[in-house]
């Protein structure tokens, strides 16, 4: 069996309790914006609910041209599509997804071998591909305080870094005739204050700690996995927020939280995780995690426990086919890879609902 080949982790016992407590309801705002209502309940039986407001999908180059998205269908309906026009530069197998200091949003694709770069503001997109060379599978995406731009790329088992406006600089990786620093990247994170570049290598169960100029500060895990405190089999997603790190432990179905050092804190045990689950934490230090199986969006508190789960099979808007990376960005709005619908969806979240508070 190779070392990157491994089964989801199900609880079945844990998935009648969480079924009893999610319940979904719909509140349209406007055409394709509905408002998704989770309700749930804290560990004291008080009723908790999360509330995030659909803002938008998008899909292509196209959708960042469309100033009007839904005038623009509906003009299309009236007047009939243009019969030559071809979608270009659209999400095949997307993956992961980031934005920088300027709301741009970053999305890696396997499908195209490119990093899809989407600037709602100023109308503009465009792909880094830079050739057979770069970018063979890239698959998390992060970027530093300066807008620089990391890709992981599980293909070459390299870090590729651009600047702000996608010129290639740097490969994070030894020198030639080293042994690398990665046998298979993953995901990535930056903590902003102290510029230091976490990476998940998934096949040796480790997670790699760097410094901008790609020297390695220090390990967690060891090689081989293990099940104890602080270890992993195959980590997939990482978070860097305060001074903790949050892990995606996959292969053993939990999240596990330390210290920027690598010291353990605690676990949070998952109902199912595989390489496709996303993993995301907002300002109130929320933590999401995808399902991609059975495409809900698990939110836990800090400390473990249950606030809610959202979403539910489809292709309509809120729903998802295979909810994989995710990203929150200025802890208000949440990105939602979609993969299987070839999408990217927007959520405005509601901290306030989410926390319980009035």
């Amino acid at each position: 069996m190779s070392t990157w080949q491994w089964v989801g982790i199900r609880r079945p016992v844990r998935v009648l309790v969480v079924c009893s407590l999610v319940c979904l309801s719909w509140s349209a705002q406007g055409p394709g914006a509905p408002t998704v209502t989770a309700p749930s309940q804290d560990h004291d039986g008080q009723s908790n609910s999360q509330r995030l407001r659909f803002i938008r999908e998008f899909s292509s180059a196209q959708d960042v041209s469309r100033a009007h998205p839904v005038l623009d269908r509906a003009l299309d309906i009236i007047a009939g599509s243009k019969t030559n026009e071809t979608v270009t530069e659209a999400l095949e197998i997307p993956y992961a997804v980031a934005t920088d200091n300027g709301h741009r949003v970053f999305v890696t694709d396997f499908g195209t071998r490119k990093l899809h770069v989407f600037d709602f503001e100023h109308s503009k997109y465009f792909p880094l591909k830079d050739g057979s060379d770069r970018l063979q599978r890239p698959v998390g995406v992060a970027t530093d305080r300066d807008d620089n731009i990391y890709v992981t790329d599980a293909g070459s088992g390299s870090v590729s870094v651009y600047d702000t406006r996608g010129k290639f600089r740097q490969f994070l990786k030894p020198s030639r005739g080293k042994e690398s620093y990665f046998e298979g990247p993953w995901g990535i994170a930056i903590d902003r204050k102290t510029e230091h570049i976490y990476v998940c290598d998934s096949p040796r169960h480790m997670v790699i700690v760097l410094d901008k100029s790609g020297r390695v500060l220090s390990r967690f895990g060891k090689r081989g996995g293990g099940t104890g405190e602080g270890e992993f089999r195959f980590p997939t997603q990482i978070v860097a927020v305060g001074d903790e790190i949050v892990v995606l432990d996959s292969g053993n179905g939990r999240l596990q939280i330390l210290d920027v050092r690598g010291r353990f804190r605690q676990s949070i045990h998952l109902l199912y995780a595989d390489k496709r689950s996303g993993l995301a934490v907002d300002e109130d230090g929320n933590i999401y995690v995808s399902d991609p199986l059975f495409n809900q969006i698990y939110v836990f508190k800090h400390d473990g426990r249950l606030l809610c789960a959202f979403g539910q099979p489809g292709t309509q808007p809120g729903t998802f086919n295979g909810a994989s990376g995710m990203w929150v960005d200025s802890g208000r709005t949440l990105y939602v890879v979609d993969a299987q619908n070839k999408r990217v969806e927007v959520f405005d979240i509601n901290n306030q609902t989410i926390n319980g508070r009035p």
